[in-house]
């Protein structure tokens, strides 16, 4: 590999599960692209210095994921109209100018891969969004494009899924409702699980009423961070029970041809990952 190859990576703590490098050193192949492209596990406290070295490096671009979402977006310097409505970031690109530019390709991915992959027609669905840190704002305003009927917001601090519920500004489609109150809320044809749990280790201890007769369920983790959701899921009797595998394919594809400017074929990438994971 060259000295002047583009160096990419993916910042995240942990992160050291990420499939990120091995989807966008796959696109490349495709497209024929000299690229690097590595992993950063970088603790919040150091995260916004290790930005700024990676890009004073001669960074060409950068995936974020847990926890560092919402400090990206505050980081850079102006905002695609994606990232500046859910105000959060998954990508971080350098400008000519040497300012920093951030956008999202969450919710646009997750609806793609639900309803392009999996053939999910959304419109209509009464839905239930498990978390309200960046991940559940990467996507839900997506949710609400796609048709959703309605969406609940439960989250163990309700004060951040009432913050969440305000800010889609939506009164008559989206409401918060306090964790303590899954028992009694009754059952979602769509249920999304926002949450880090899977990723740190904690359990979520969902009861199975949240599950509806046909309730699509989706983690948007992946691989063993979504074992015990998608296991309750199945358990639970929905009808499909899905990991974020997809969701991240099609939002590296949004990255890729934003940085490179060609599209290159998910399904491929998807299917040798399914297969291998």
């Amino acid at each position: 590999m060259s000295d002047d190859t583009l160096r990419y990576t993916v910042f995240g703590h942990p992160v050291g599960h990420s499939l990120s490098p091995r989807i966008h050193r796959a696109f490349a192949h495709q497209c024929g692209i000299e690229l690097d492209y590595g992993i950063s596990d970088v603790p919040p406290d150091d995260f916004a210095a290790a930005v700024r070295d990676f890009f004073a490096g001669g960074g060409a671009g950068a995936n974020v994921t847990v926890p560092h979402k919402r400090v990206a977006f505050e980081l850079a310097d102006n905002h695609s109209e994606a990232a500046r409505r859910v105000g959060t970031a998954n990508v971080l690109t350098p400008q000519a100018d040497g300012s920093l530019r951030a956008h999202n390709t969450d919710g646009d991915g997750l609806v793609r891969d639900l309803a392009e992959r999996h053939r999910v027609d959304l419109r209509g669905h009464d839905t239930l969004l498990l978390g309200a840190g960046g991940a559940a704002h990467g996507v839900a305003w997506s949710l609400l494009d796609a048709g959703v009927q309605r969406i609940t917001v439960v989250n163990r601090t309700a004060a951040s899924a009432d913050a969440l519920c305000d800010r889609l500004g939506e009164p008559e489609r989206v409401r918060s409702r306090y964790w303590d109150d899954l028992d009694t809320i009754g059952s979602y044809d769509l249920i999304i699980n926002a949450t880090s749990a899977g990723v740190t280790g904690q359990s979520l201890s969902l009861p199975f009423s949240l599950v509806g007769a046909r309730a699509f369920c989706y983690d948007l983790s992946y691989g063993a961070a979504a074992t015990d959701f998608l296991a309750w899921a199945r358990a639970a009797n929905a009808r499909l029970a899905l990991d974020g595998l997809g969701m991240l394919v099609e939002t590296a594809a949004d990255t890729f041809e934003l940085w490179h400017g060609k599209r290159p074929d998910t399904e491929v990438v998807y299917r040798q990952l399914r297969s291998t994971s």
